[in-house]
């Protein structure tokens, strides 16, 4: 069955995993996708090394269902090889600082005037224009200007920082891969191309829009304070629990049925006075929630976390076991929807997510694991034109 992004061509030419993964969901749907990369590193000289080599590539899923292609793109006749595959792609993928891809010859520009149609994604800090333009900055610093890291963490403590998964994965990459899929559409109605400029900050900050206390900061509520909110941890019905055996356990019984439903579950039906009320996004709470939590804390201590998960499950409550890593890809749960999928490298197995976005009749799926680093540079210039002395010669001169 063919993927729904099959005929797809994009070009990717990126350093970083959030411009992978906003190309890798492309890839998973069928999309080919030529990803570049700078020249070096061989494949190591006897076989089992070489198969180590190839189960730690296919560890870094990002790049998988992806061709590989190494050029020195500060070579001119690299430069000319990658325009000639921007004129005849689909989409072309760019996670240079502003500038960069001018001075190698594949700016939206140039690449735009050899390909009309090509939908060009350029996903950058803080975009292509702006006073910081050129700044440096990692998932940290978008946080913090976004303003979503003095939300994270307990009053009067220093802010808690997460994994990159806010500004670098859920902001660009969702937002590169959402805005391309956008272009590819648009382009169907009007038959142009046009420059996709995703910011990480811009992304992040559009994230934090829904977050309730700053949905009524925007409607002219106090400000956002730190600690101060509905999903903050400091509620009984939205925060974690140590259980007998030492795991924890998630509750986020936010809606005051769900908070009966889990007060009855356990026979404290005295405890429903500390459901969520009106507001609650914008205080800290009430005397009774702080007595709740600290009565709902001991009571979890009695039962282990299992125990307590069958039993709150039965009961229509919204709880979770807090996993380990490896317990993840375990889960029943996980296995049946096929996000955990197990690869056979050299009669080893290697784990990779599944493909989340699930499609009826044009699903996703993962054709091939992430390849050696410029594995298909023979197959791609040879689909060029390209003869074998050709190919030769241009490794002789490390163009590729």
């Amino acid at each position: 069955m063919s993927g729904a992004l099959e005929g797809i061509q994009v070009i990717e030419c990126n350093r970083v995993p959030p411009g992978s993964l906003a190309t890798v969901l492309l890839a998973d749907m069928g999309a080919d996708v030529i990803r570049v990369v700078e020249p070096g590193g061989g494949e190591a000289v006897d076989e089992a090394a070489a198969s180590r080599r190839r189960r730690r590539r296919a560890g870094q899923w990002v790049d998988r269902n992806k061709r590989s292609l190494s050029l020195d793109l500060k070579k001119p006749e690299a430069q000319e090889i990658l325009q000639q595959l921007a004129a005849r792609a689909d989409v072309f993928v760019e996670g240079f600082r502003p500038g960069v891809t001018k001075r190698l010859g594949a700016d939206y520009e140039t690449l735009s005037k050899l390909n009309p149609p090509l939908v060009y994604c350029s996903l950058s800090g803080f975009g292509q224009d702006g006073p910081y333009r050129d700044f440096p900055a990692h998932d940290i610093n978008y946080l913090s200007l976004a303003g979503v890291l003095n939300q994270l963490g307990q009053p009067g403590a220093e802010p808690t920082i997460p994994l990159n998964l806010v500004a670098d994965y859920a902001g660009a990459s969702m937002h590169g891969a959402l805005g391309v899929m956008f272009a590819l559409f648009a382009r169907e109605r009007t038959g142009k191309g046009q420059l996709v400029d995703v910011a990480y900050l811009d992304s992040t900050i559009s994230l934090l829009s829904a977050v309730p206390s700053f949905m009524a900061f925007f409607a002219g509520g106090p400000e956002p304070q730190r600690g101060l909110g509905t999903f903050d941890g400091s509620r009984p019905y939205y925060t974690t629990y140590t259980c007998s055996d030492g795991k924890q356990l998630s509750i986020g019984s936010t809606e005051p049925h769900l908070w009966h439903n889990f007060c009855n579950a356990v026979d404290r039906p005295d405890l429903k006075a500390a459901e969520l009320q009106p507001g609650e996004g914008i205080r800290g709470p009430r005397p009774e929630q702080v007595a709740a939590k600290q009565a709902v804390a001991e009571l979890m201590a009695t039962k282990d976390r299992d125990t307590w998960f069958d039993q709150l499950t039965a009961a229509d409550v919204c709880v979770g076991k807090v996993y380990d890593p490896h317990e993840v890809f375990a889960d029943p749960q996980v296995r049946h929807r096929q996000m955990a999928l197990d690869l056979d490298i050299d009669g080893t197995t290697v784990l990779n997510p599944g493909v989340a976005i699930k499609l009826s009749d044009t699903p996703g799926d993962v054709r091939f694991p992430t390849p050696m680093s410029g594995a298909h540079t023979d197959e791609i210039l040879a689909d060029l034109g390209y003869s074998d002395g050709e190919v030769a010669d241009l490794r002789a001169a490390g163009t590729v």
